[in-house]
């Protein structure tokens, strides 16, 4: 009877120390795919217990370095989104149950502006403008255009792919960036 005693005094003991000393951290992962970031600013949250994790530009997985429990719950929020994105969490609330989570899915989709102008000059048909692969036939009489909006950060450059019949046609202020705003001041002058 006394060593039964004794040998449960000491498991007891055992067991605090450990959990004393942070023995009962769980061994299960809270992680998943990012779609989308290519700018800094991305940081993660897990309600639950409190931690952030910034997720860097081109980063196409995460990890929560907290471990957790056994049926312990989580909930992965967006903490703070790229200026430059919109970012959304699937599957990201529940238990672990027995087994680390890998199915979160945090997906960025980028902000995009509308790309257009001016048009000035053009009393026949035939113009026709490209940006990369978008192209637009504009037609006599219009005063303006718009093609496929851009991505933000993304490149532009607007050109004449075809002249109209019996005018020429140029453009203005074709090539840039996007930036946070609309690009509206590209104009097409036709004499």
């Amino acid at each position: 009877m006394k060593r039964l005693t004794l040998r449960s005094s000491v498991a007891l003991a055992c067991a605090l120390s450990l959990a004393a000393c942070g023995g009962n951290d769980g061994n299960l992962q809270l992680a998943g795919a990012v779609y989308g970031v290519t700018k800094t600013g991305l940081v993660l949250i897990n309600k639950n217990n409190g931690e952030k994790l910034p997720v860097e530009p081109g980063q196409s997985i995460f990890a929560f370095t907290k471990l957790l429990s056994n049926d312990e719950n989580f909930e992965v929020d967006i903490f703070s989104s790229p200026d430059n994105a919109v970012c959304s969490v699937a599957n990201g609330k529940g238990a672990t149950g027995s087994f680390s989570i890998n199915s979160v899915v945090v997906n960025c989709i980028i902000n995009t502006h509308a790309l257009g102008g001016t048009v000035s000059g053009l009393d026949t048909n035939g113009l026709v403008l490209v940006n990369g692969a978008d192209k637009i036939e504009v037609k006599a009489g219009a005063t303006s255009f718009s093609l496929t909006k851009v991505a933000e950060g993304s490149p532009y450059g607007v050109t004449i792919l075809t002249q109209p019949a019996s005018r020429t046609c140029r453009i203005v202020d074709g090539v840039g960036t996007v930036g946070k705003t609309d690009i509206t001041n590209i104009q097409v002058i036709c004499s």
